[in-house]
């Protein structure tokens, strides 16, 4: 299993009039939480996206257990449970304020597609090659 955390800072513009993080702001967090995931493997969404790749999302959920409030230094743990084979990755986010109280945990389908012509494909063989030891 491949896991990464990134930290986020609440801003006052992702709260509503309660001072609670709105809903939509979660999948932002996800989707930095990602990029950063790959980062930390010495890959990015760039590499990828000039080998003519691309990783639109397909679906999303997220399950709200308890509110983040602006200013909040939050932690994003993103995990990959197992090893993609085909076209389809998975990714699991768990969100945490600083007191590692879980926030909210969410689940991030993606499938790797040619850039030209939208074909699904398999992930780069770069980034596959990253991700292996991970899972031996």
């Amino acid at each position: 299993m491949f896991t990464s955390e990134t930290q986020v800072r609440v801003r006052y513009a992702e709260t509503d009039q309660m001072g609670v993080v709105y809903h939509s702001n979660y999948f932002p967090y996800f989707e930095s939480a990602r990029a950063e995931s790959i980062r930390q493997l010495g890959f990015t969404y760039a590499d990828m996206e000039k080998m003519g790749v691309i990783m639109p999302v397909v679906d999303v959920h997220c399950r709200y257990l308890r509110p983040a409030r602006y200013d909040d230094l939050l932690t994003i743990r993103t995990q990959l449970k197992e090893l993609p084979a085909h076209h389809k990755i998975e990714f699991h986010h768990e969100v945490f304020n600083e007191s590692g109280e879980l926030l909210a945990v969410g689940k991030i389908i993606l499938y790797f597609m040619e850039a030209k012509g939208m074909k699904k494909t398999t992930m780069p063989a770069l980034l596959l090659s990253k991700l292996e030891s991970y899972f031996s």
